[in-house]
């Protein structure tokens, strides 16, 4: 028996339930400390997403039944080697993100339990005791999750709405000035801020990922991504307009939940322990979601023999155990590495280093869709039009990861390099 496909509403739910995970949480605290110059970075970052989005739907119907999406289509157009480059860089991005999604969890928590926002113990703790829960859980094989994906992102995309609807009536003027208070060039600052934001549209190719279980792939995937990332940057630099005309500079940059600060702002602590409580919910939901696919990312590329077959071992259950339990460690790694900072610190550099990690993907793929729109031959894809709109996108990408600083890209590319001898062992041994 056939099973059912999703459709365009399931797909671009998929697309917009994945974007918004912490990153419209935490962002506004993060990029209080640059000024309302990081509107800009929201507008440019927003720019570089729709390329993107653009490049994945129509390689989605260049490829409309390629399982694995960015992977998928870097291994089709530049071949294995480039293919488990991506699936590194993917994989530690998503682990990556995992861990500052756990951050931004603690961070909603606080409002409910101060005592996590000034003891590092008991924050890495909860952060801990949350990952290896989910890992867990997943070990299980959870299957049927769908009524929890579906509340969770309604619980997510609730309490942006409402604060950004009712807080667009208390917008004072003078919480954006100055401009600029980074200290550094209007250049440099839009640099910085525009690859803080592209963390956020992280999940814009997450439709194309199980391409073999959506009914009319080509069409459905192509409109879902576009749809689903334009209205989540109308959301993204709404919510954050509103945020910073509501909050004061000083009170946002120290803010560990601005949301759920800008809510009690505007109707008192009842509103804001709602929306932080919907945060939390959120958050939680999502490190679950992300955590299934830290999980299948290396067990598809052991498949293929790019990743060790260990990777892709499945318990009774049909869980790739190994895949979670590796994924889960180096999240934990990641938390007591960074747990020396505060919150926002840390959450800011975990994002830096998951958003470098995940442009290997999308420069490939960018490269990739050229290779395939020349190679099929077909006047569809040989519009001179859409390859600009692909080379944007690839420079985009490569401006990102300049804009990402040197302690991110050092660590970015160090985590990078460290996969070339797995690849080169992968090939050789099966173990």
């Amino acid at each position: 028996m056939a099973q059912p496909k999703i459709g365009f509403w399931t797909s671009t739910s998929l697309v917009m339930g994945n974007m918004i995970a912490s990153a419209m949480f935490m962002l506004p605290a993060a990029l209080a400390s640059f000024g309302s110059i990081s509107l800009i970075g929201w507008l440019v970052s927003g720019a570089g997403a729709v390329c993107l989005a653009l490049v994945f739907s129509w390689l989605s119907q260049l490829m409309p039944l390629a399982n694995g999406g960015p992977y998928a289509y870097t291994r089709e157009g530049l071949g294995d080697f480039a293919a488990f480059l991506v699936g590194w860089g993917y994989w530690i991005s998503v682990w990556s993100t995992n861990a500052a999604i756990s951050v931004a969890f603690i961070s909603y928590l606080t409002v409910f339990f101060p005592v996590l926002g000034v003891n590092a113990f008991y924050a890495v703790a909860v952060g801990l005791g949350s990952i290896w829960l989910l890992t867990w859980i997943n070990a299980h094989g959870l299957k049927k999750a769908g009524a929890v994906q579906l509340v969770t992102t309604i619980l997510k995309i609730a309490p942006l709405i409402l604060v950004t609807m009712g807080g667009a009536f208390f917008i004072q003027t003078e919480n954006y000035q100055p401009f600029n208070s980074s200290g550094t060039s209007d250049m440099a600052a839009i640099t910085s801020t525009a690859t803080l934001t592209l963390f956020a549209f992280m999940g814009l190719e997450c439709a194309t990922i199980p391409s073999g279980s959506v009914a009319n792939a080509g069409k459905t995937i192509a409109r879902a991504t576009l749809v689903g990332t334009l209205a989540v940057t109308v959301l993204y630099v709404l919510g954050t307009v509103v945020i910073m005309g509501v909050l004061s500079p000083e009170l946002l940059k120290n803010s560990k939940a601005p949301f759920a600060d800008a809510a009690t702002y505007l109707w008192g602590d009842w509103a804001g322990y709602v929306v932080a409580a919907g945060a939390v919910i959120s958050t939680f939901g999502a490190l679950n979601g992300w955590i299934i696919m830290q999980g299948q990312i290396p067990a598809a590329a052991a498949a293929d023999r790019l990743f060790p077959s260990s990777f892709g071992k499945l318990n009774k259950r049909g869980a790739p155990v190994l895949s979670l339990v590796v994924s889960s460690t180096l999240i934990s790694l990641l938390l007591f590495m960074n747990f020396s900072r505060n919150l926002a610190d840390t959450y800011r550099f975990i994002i830096l280093i998951s958003t470098m990690t995940v442009l290997v993907a999308f420069l490939f793929s960018s490269v990739s869709y050229l290779v395939l729109a020349v190679r099929s031959g077909d006047t569809r894809w040989n519009q001179p039009w859409k390859f600009l709109i692909a080379i944007i996108a690839f420079v985009y990408s490569l401006w990102a990861v300049a804009g990402s600083g040197q302690e991110a890209v050092y660590w970015g590319f160090l985590l990078l390099i460290a996969g070339v001898p797995l690849y080169g062992i992968s090939k050789i041994v099966r173990f």
